[in-house]
């Protein structure tokens, strides 16, 4: 099989991290991520199986690896060689098409779930994850044992596919494990009606949290910060109420919630801001537009920051983590799992049109390039196309 490999080449991953400093996406020349032609993947056993990659996103944790700019913190959960890729329709060896929930959970590890139904992401103890008969890995594309979807093919254990509807395009199927993660940010906000909620950045995770609020979510103001004119259009197609430059984004929240500025910070602010860009910059903007005991839910994959953490302590403001998905509890007191509802999300707000641009393997490293700057060229996701 055709595959992208990111090997454990300590130089080249610190070549990727110099070099894309000054230009984001080259560590894909200059890093250890390779074209190589591989043996098929072994099935690990029972209940595997075998898919052919349609099409496969590239999201910010796969550019921050490959630009070598990844938190240490992962390395235990990983193992090498991995094929990177988890944003992936593709076929089942019965020609089922399907989607992948790529969290290596209890079941695909040969563990018990810990309760009848979880999903893959589900539970208190994270020691499967480098458990069971594979080695170890947090996801499908981040473990040696299963390949990823940026690749002819991959493994998958039956827990982690979800057919996909006639009627959805591959385009929208690609689309939705990011929605799976807008999805889990929107249930963590746990937003009231009425409730003024921020959202600070409009890439493709702050673009995911918005359908997902306004798809899922009791009413409430929605304002968005998004830095390009594509992000700002469509932010307003999806539903925020307000949408404006990230400069404005402080005011914004000032004049929705009737605060005074208090130093660089408000009096008052947003109920609930999502943060789904995950810089240090970020991070400290998003605990000053939160109202005193309000919530700031961090989507956005933030690495190693330094931030001041006094205003948290003092407006005694709740930080919140959203990785990924699971089992989502609903105000009405039912449950599902995030993914059946990014499925559904991804058909009503049509989020196929999302995908920018495709890029065949073998030019993957303009395909990063292109991914690395989205944003300024107008684009919001780029995949790689196997079809």
């Amino acid at each position: 099989m055709r595959a992208l490999e990111f090997s454990r080449k300590e130089a080249r991953y610190v070549a990727a991290a110099i070099s894309s400093r000054i230009r984001p996406g080259s560590g894909a020349s200059t890093g250890p991520l390779a074209l190589v032609e591989a043996d098929d993947i072994e099935l690990p056993g029972p209940g595997w199986r075998r898919v052919k990659t349609r099409l496969a996103g590239i999201c910010g944790s796969d550019l921050a690896t490959v630009d070598g700019k990844s938190s240490r913190y992962f390395e235990p959960w990983v193992s090498f060689p991995f094929i990177p890729g988890h944003e992936v329709v593709g076929d089942r060896e019965d020609g089922v098409r399907v989607v992948l929930e790529p969290v290596l959970g209890h079941e695909a590890r040969g563990f018990q779930p810990p309760f009848p139904g979880a999903a893959p992401g589900d539970g208190e103890d994270y020691r499967h994850l480098v458990g069971g008969h594979l080695e170890p890995g947090i996801q499908t594309g981040y473990c040696a044992s299963t390949g990823g979807g940026w690749s002819t093919g991959f493994v998958a254990h039956d827990s982690q596919l979800h057919p996909v509807p006639d009627t959805m395009s591959d385009e929208a199927a690609v689309m939705v494990e990011p929605a799976a993660v807008g999805v889990h940010a929107a249930m963590k906000a746990r937003i009231v009606e009425g409730q003024t909620v921020a959202i600070l950045g409009a890439g493709t995770m702050g673009l995911m949290a918005l359908a997902a609020i306004r798809h899922f979510c009791p009413a409430a103001t929605v304002i968005v910060g998004a830095k390009y004119p594509e992000q700002q259009a469509l932010a307003r197609s999806l539903g925020a109420d307000l949408v404006v430059e990230p400069t404005e984004f402080g005011r914004a929240v000032r004049r929705a919630s009737g605060s005074f500025m208090i130093g660089d910070d408000l009096s008052g602010g947003a109920d609930v801001v999502i943060d789904a860009v995950g810089s240090a910059a970020s991070v400290d903007q998003a605990i000053g537009t939160a109202r005193p005991r309000g919530r700031v839910v961090l989507v956005g994959m933030p690495g190693r920051v330094s931030v001041d953490l006094t205003a948290l302590w003092h407006r005694e403001t709740e930080l919140v983590g959203a990785y990924t998905y699971g089992t989502e509890q609903l105000a009405d007191g039912t449950s599902r799992r995030s993914f059946d509802m990014a499925i559904e999300l991804a058909e009503a707000a049509d989020l196929g049109r999302l995908v920018s641009a495709t890029y065949p393997l073998e030019d993957y490293e303009r395909a990063m390039t292109h991914a690395a700057s989205a944003g300024s060229l107008g684009s919001i996701k780029v995949c790689f196309d196997l079809r």
